[in-house]
């Protein structure tokens, strides 16, 4: 894509812009409505409320200025947003495929702001976002959404089409609501719970040979990038000495990736795995949550390594036992997830 004949506009010439209001948590009541909090996933979303006394409209933009700078998301409902987040509420006719375009834009900006420069409000009113102009040269609109409809649309992948198009199944698997507050929380140490962690055997990139999916044989290469569920690529399954068997949970010990991988995989290096007799899918979406709040601690100086894996606690929902000492309530654990929202599709 050429951009040498885009043009450079304010925000202030785009958007009325307005932060949000902090709500602590004490305050929250669980509810349906979106709390957007300066996070970089989940399109922003931090948890669900039913406070509705400070609510922004929807077809409307949300860009984080503080903790994840930067992040932009585009808001289909009305939603509470923290006072970390900036809502831009446009001055031409927003649709979801022009919001694609420039929340996609908008989160290009992350390299010029850090936690001693925000993104706050004033400083974005004299900021500027570079667009296709038309003959007038005002923003050319009706390009940008056909650019996205009919170039970009098409090539997304199934699921993130279905999830596009609406279409995707956002039914919970069960019923039974379960609410976080009404667990009994405990710490727990990992070395207790999981198989003691254990090294992966590494294979090296250039002795592999890549494929695609859904190739017959194809097996997943699991590194310690932090996109793709820890998948570098597919390759070949070309009688691997050491395959490891799914249903386990992957850690990149100087990255602090974490990941489960459901079928099985083999791993490049300093890839350390975790392992439990009650482990599954959904328990593991409940723990990979929780360790990821743990990456902060680590980086390439400080490695996440077996040791330290082993002696990490964890708070987690908890039962008693007969004896009259704490577990961890895996099954509160299971049908937590199975009760959220597009959990049918897990």
């Amino acid at each position: 894509m050429d951009t040498n004949t885009w043009k450079w506009f304010s925000y202030s010439e785009l958007f009325t812009i307005k932060k949000g209001k902090r709500l602590i948590k004490a305050d929250m009541d669980d509810g349906d409505i979106p709390y957007i909090g300066a996070i970089e996933s989940n399109n922003g979303i931090s948890t669900y409320i039913s406070n509705n006394e400070h609510l922004h409209s929807a077809n409307t933009i949300t860009v984080s200025y503080n903790g994840s700078i930067a992040e932009a998301f585009y808001q289909t409902r009305p939603f509470w947003a923290t006072d970390d987040v900036n809502v831009l509420y446009p001055k031409f006719l927003l649709n979801k495929y022009i919001a694609l375009f420039l929340t996609t834009i908008i989160n290009k900006e992350k390299y010029r702001f850090n936690y001693g420069r925000k993104w706050d409000k004033e400083l974005m009113l004299s900021s500027k976002i570079k667009l296709p102009t038309n003959s007038s040269n005002n923003p050319d609109w009706p390009w940008i959404e056909d650019y996205v409809k009919n170039i970009l649309m098409p090539k997304l992948p199934p699921k993130a089409k279905s999830v596009w198009d609406l279409k995707y199944n956002s039914q919970p698997q069960s019923l039974n609501r379960l609410q976080i507050k009404s667990a009994t929380w405990k710490w727990f140490r990992i070395g207790d719970w999981f198989f003691k962690p254990y090294k992966a055997t590494a294979y090296n990139a250039i002795d592999l040979t890549i494929c695609k999916k859904e190739k017959k044989n194809a097996i997943p290469y699991i590194t310690r990038t932090d996109e793709n569920n820890g998948r570098k690529d597919y390759v070949l399954n070309e009688n691997f000495d050491d395959i490891e068997y799914g249903n386990a949970i992957t850690i990149g010990d100087t990255t602090a990736t974490i990941y489960y991988q459901e079928n099985d995989f083999i791993c490049g290096d300093h890839i350390v795995i975790l392992r439990s007799i009650h482990l599954n899918k959904y328990v593991a979406m409940f723990v990979t949550s929780l360790l990821d709040k743990e990456r902060f601690r680590y980086n390439y100086g400080r490695a996440f390594n077996k040791k330290n894996i082993e002696n990490t606690k964890l708070k987690l929902p908890a039962i008693q036992n007969a004896k009259g000492e704490y577990e961890p309530d895996w099954l509160f654990m299971e049908e937590y997830i199975k009760s959220l929202p597009f959990s049918a599709n897990i």
